[in-house]
């Protein structure tokens, strides 16, 4: 009798489907992970980030910011980013204009331009920001590092990019800021005798003189000294995010300006959250980048040309820097030149620092998750999405839902 009950469910079903009153079950596909390394890809040691110079073991987060935080970032300064001339600047905000009805009423506009004046020369930063109407209180912001066009970044809304998809931003309560990287400094190989550069360096030619890379970062917190002072923004909650040459950017504007509450790094590669150690045969080295990019960095940094074995420090201890603040890091599965593996890894090394402080960041596990399926850790993210090299919606929202969690907001 039961077989026979189940014989008629079965037909019944059969009969419902193909009168189209219900669809068949479909399988789940089963999860697609990126693919490991290929054979052949040489085996590495990376320093630790809590053992200082000296030889030292650090073991509390007090050991840490007093001894060994300093110690790393003075590392990075030295060979491969840069440091900052001593050179005096001014600086003032102009409100150049404002528009309380943008978006469709949804939000406000504010143009500010950003002046920085020293020795009787200048340049101007030219920031925009979006603010949600109807905000009961400050709002979290993201602050973009625009590495490619202004029409990216288009104020006016006329031209919308994925790049910087303000309107979802302001809908999920977000204030959404940009700014383009070339009015801070333009990204050309002779480009440290003019912008930032050019304004402070006065004639300095040392080996660990900045990069543009570093002249980029100078100019995120140039645009944070005005977001912490608006009124409508919480000074507290705001994140820098970049892509590609603007992920490195971020990450290296979270490291040197401890303001920023997270650092969101998009297909950042070489010279950004991926491990230089890690080396396949399909990713950028440091030759690579410094052959094509030789401005980015430091002097230094170009003696490491095939010795990254040699470097003193590697992209974990870079993320290690933000802790306890939260840092992101998002890949795709096509993108193989900016090292999908090795920018996973740099969050996973990252973890004991982030231990120090009561996170686990993103756990002990070395294994990926599976593409399409963000890992959102404790302080830390990973995700890996489908396609090529560039800052998607697909990216963005991955990036807000970490924020959701890290800065404790709900949508609105």
């Amino acid at each position: 009798m039961k077989f026979q009950i189940a014989v008629a469910a079965r037909l019944l079903a059969a009969l419902a489907v193909t009168l189209g009153l219900t669809q068949p079950a479909v399988a789940a596909e089963p999860p697609r992970y990126f693919q490991p390394d290929p054979a052949g890809t040489p085996a590495y040691m990376l320093p630790d980030p809590l053992v200082s110079a000296a030889g030292d073991k650090i073991s509390t987060s007090a050991e840490w910011n007093a001894q060994r935080r300093p110690e790393v970032l003075e590392l990075f300064r030295q060979h491969v980013y840069g440091r900052v001339p001593a050179t005096a600047w001014e600086q003032a905000f102009r409100l150049v204009h404002e528009d309380r009805n943008a978006m469709q009423g949804a939000a406000t506009l504010r143009q500010i331009a950003i002046d920085i004046s020293s020795g009787g020369k200048s340049l101007t930063i030219n920031l925009s920001l979006f603010i949600p109407n109807g905000a009961t209180a400050p709002v979290p912001a993201f602050l973009l590092i625009c590495n490619r066009s202004p029409d990216n970044i288009d104020p006016t809304r006329q031209k919308k990019s994925e790049f910087w998809p303000a309107e979802e931003g302001i809908a999920r309560g977000y204030a959404m800021a940009a700014f383009y990287n070339d009015d801070v400094a333009p990204d050309k190989k002779d480009g440290h005798n003019r912008g930032i550069h050019g304004l402070l360096n006065r004639g300095q030619t040392a080996p660990d003189n900045w990069g543009t890379l570093a002249g980029w970062a100078w100019g995120a917190s140039r645009c944070l000294d005005y977001l912490v002072q608006d009124s409508a923004i919480a000074a507290d909650r705001v994140a820098v995010i970049g892509h590609s040459r603007g992920g490195k950017t971020a990450l290296w504007a979270a490291a040197e300006d401890q303001r920023f509450a997270l650092a969101c790094s998009n297909d950042s590669g070489c010279g950004g959250a991926g491990l230089f150690r890690h080396r396949t045969k399909e990713k950028e080295t440091i030759a690579a980048i410094n052959r094509g990019f030789p401005h980015w960095f430091n002097t230094t940094f170009k003696t490491y040309n095939g010795r990254e074995e040699s470097l003193p420090v590697d992209q974990h201890m870079l993320l290690a820097l933000i802790a306890p603040r939260a840092v992101a890091v998002g890949s795709a599965a096509e993108d193989l030149w900016a090292d999908p593996r090795g920018e996973y890894l740099s969050v996973v090394h990252a973890r004991p620092v982030y231990q120090l402080f009561g996170f686990d960041a993103l756990g002990a596990t070395p294994a990926m998750p599976p593409i399409g399926e963000p890992l959102h850790g404790d302080r830390a993210h990973y995700h890996i999405r489908e396609g090529k090299h560039n800052l998607t919606l697909v990216d963005w929202t991955a990036y807000w839902d970490f924020a959701d969690k890290v800065f404790a907001h709900g949508r609105r």
